[in-house]
């Protein structure tokens, strides 16, 4: 009965100043390293994702033409190799076990569309580790921490939320977000409570 952690894409673009940065990004990057430094040892796997985009091509329409709608179609973002993909400098990675990169081409927003630089995909990953329970902390609320989430329960995880972790693009779809999760049997939960 082993737990994991998520940490979805805490990345500079996605932190204040970023190309997408959300308010409250870098105070989730302090807070994830703070609860880390007296429960890291409650985890047997911790994975931290990373988007990680093409430089050279429009990453199967992910990358806007024109402009972008912000539903499908992004601005340029987490190209591979920029600072902008770089983790967040307030996110301490000494107890992270496992790095997932996702995109590379194409759209993705679940965590589990990673694969480490090993090839290991975050499902394999979990089973070789006999996890059952995942916490979920990370960036955006409203899209990869949903997906993410959402993924997770439909492989049959018991998800928690630590919503004092996370952070949203938007107040309205971030709590929309966190409903719908609860709603898919996910709990949801302060890390200050754990």
């Amino acid at each position: 009965m082993s737990k994991a952690l998520f940490i979805v894409d805490v990345q500079n673009d996605f932190t204040e100043g970023g190309a997408l940065g959300v308010e409250g990004g870098d105070a989730v990057a302090r807070g994830i390293s703070q609860f880390l430094v007296t429960h890291s040892e409650d985890y047997a796997v911790v994975i931290a994702s990373r988007d990680w985009h093409d430089g050279d091509n429009d990453n199967g329409g992910h990358f806007a033409a024109g402009e972008p709608d912000f539903v499908d179609t992004w601005p340029v973002h987490c190209v591979s190799g920029t600072e902008g993909a770089e983790y967040d400098p307030g996110l301490d990675l000494a107890a992270v076990t496992h790095h997932v990169k996702k995109g590379q081409g194409k759209p993705a927003y679940s965590l589990y569309e990673g694969t480490t630089d090993d090839g290991e995909t975050v499902s394999q990953l979990l089973d070789a580790h006999g996890v059952v329970d995942v916490d979920v902390v990370g960036i955006a609320t409203d899209y990869c921490v949903r997906a993410s989430a959402l993924d997770a329960i439909e492989h049959g995880r018991h998800v928690r939320v630590l919503t004092d972790l996370v952070a949203g693009v938007a107040p309205g779809s971030s709590e929309a977000a966190l409903a719908e999760l609860a709603h898919a049997g996910a709990e949801l939960a302060s890390a200050a409570g754990v």
